[in-house]
């Protein structure tokens, strides 16, 4: 599976989770949308894009149980949160209540929404090992709450929340419900209708494995009339509709939108549910290897952790480390903000035991390392 992907075959690559690998059938088919643009931009943009992005968006909501009307792309699942969180009413004194383990930029961009309404973003910090999230959650809930956001599958921790469980409890005491599905797409199966979230951002361009800059937007209908996109353009002409003011945003490249038909192509061609096992298994070996090797305990139950897993690091060994491992020993794996203490390790199609064990040979070296230039 490695040569399907275009990644260093000098790097052991462990960070499928930030910004994704894209294979090369996949690219290939990119780099067409691209040049097919180039040949004829004016016919391309204005008579063809319309329907080309129309075909795309009903891939995507076919392959996670939405409506095509539902769904718009966006480039990033946090611009996603951001349209979803400007979208609200809030009015002085209401409360978004958020777990604690939310991805850092829609933090802010939370608090800054919440600022200039006079409003209140709520954080319920969850302890470690994360369990309880959802009682601890709706513990801080007060009557003043009128928004519930949490992760799908959390950024730094790498752990898999009870999502379903969270917007049913958050929608039965008729608060709003955001998602950030951010790792969701092609790491899980979704189907967004029978979650029932009023909004639910996602990245195409991490485990889905589209290009760079695909993402999207769920939207239930009884909220789309507010929703704008992050730009007043044509869309917003005459009889504006969601799809309109989301999609025309202006000349821009649509390229990784179109392909990403492609990648959901590739996904179902090769990651079957033998395959998504054999990753996820491989996963939770890995974490209980790099806890025995750093001795520390797990952060999360083993049914949380699916396709990527993070871990407690010594104190104060994170700073420099992830530059350590990739600089002397050609191992790229971030090391998790903002207390830089725990190590996230993605296993994803392409990646081996081999490549794990580098990592556990590395590690206390790099360790070391760290440790001596801190002294």
């Amino acid at each position: 599976m490695r040569d399907l992907f275009l990644l260093d075959p000098d790097v052991v690559f462990l960070n499928h989770g930030s910004f994704g690998a894209c294979p090369r059938p996949v690219f290939e088919r990119y780099q067409a949308w691209q040049l097919e643009l180039e040949r004829e931009p004016v016919d391309f943009i204005l008579n063809r894009l319309h329907g080309l992005l129309a075909e795309a968006r009903a891939a995507l909501a076919a392959y996670m149980g939405a409506a095509p009307d539902d769904l718009t792309f966006v480039q990033n699942a946090t611009t996603g949160v951001n349209m979803a969180a400007r979208s609200l009413d809030l009015q002085p004194g209401d409360e978004v209540l958020a777990t604690g383990l939310e991805y850092g930029a829609c933090d802010l961009a939370w608090e800054a929404i919440c600022a200039r309404a006079g409003a209140r973003y709520v954080r319920a910090e969850m302890s470690l090992p994360v369990e309880d999230v959802v009682e601890q959650l709706f513990a801080r809930q007060t009557d003043r709450t009128r928004v519930v956001f949490a992760s799908h599958i959390t950024s730094e921790t790498g752990v898999l929340l009870p999502i379903e469980e969270i917007v049913r409890r958050a929608r039965g005491a008729g608060l709003v419900t955001i998602v950030d599905g951010a790792h969701a797409p092609g790491h899980v199966p979704l189907d967004l209708e029978a979650l029932g979230a009023d909004f639910y951002s996602g990245n195409c361009h991490k485990w889905l494995s589209a290009p760079k800059g695909a993402g999207f937007l769920h939207v239930r209908p009884e909220h789309q009339e507010r929703v704008e996109g992050p730009i007043v353009s044509w869309g917003h002409a005459n009889a504006s509709t969601f799809i309109s003011r989301t999609e025309e945003q202006g000349t821009r490249d649509a390229a990784a939108y179109l392909t990403v038909p492609a990648a959901i192509a590739f996904q179902q061609e090769h990651m079957s549910e033998e395959v998504r096992a054999r990753c996820v298994e491989a996963c939770r070996e890995a974490r209980r290897d790099l806890c025995t090797l750093l001795g520390s305990e797990p952060i999360a139950p083993e049914e949380m952790v699916l396709h990527m897993a993070s871990v407690r690091l010594p104190d104060g060994a994170g700073e420099t480390l992830g530059r350590t491992l990739f600089e002397e020993h050609g191992i790229e794996i971030p090391v998790m903000r903002p207390q830089k203490d725990l190590l996230r390790i993605s296993i994803a199609l392409y990646t081996t035991r081999d490549d794990v064990d580098r990592l556990l040979d590395a590690l206390p070296r790099a360790l070391a390392t760290v440790a001596s230039v801190r002294a």
